[in-house]
């Protein structure tokens, strides 16, 4: 695991002119890791459950 002190490391050794990239870098990554992937899980769990709530998908997973 790499440890803060690392990336800030690698930070302190960055040309400032790509500061920017990396906030912005960072933003996505909090936005598509922590708050997009649940909530896209979420919403899709109501048109996918039609298809996993079936008595054929309960026998095809039985033996699991």
């Amino acid at each position: 695991m790499i440890a803060i002190k690392q990336v800030v490391n690698e930070l302190e050794t960055l040309p400032p002119e790509y500061f920017q990239d990396v906030v912005n870098y960072i933003k996505y990554l909090k936005n598509t890791k922590t708050i997009n992937i649940p909530e896209t899980m979420i919403l899709s769990e109501a048109s996918l459950s039609k298809e996993w709530n079936t008595p054929e998908e309960d026998e095809a997973w039985a033996n699991l």
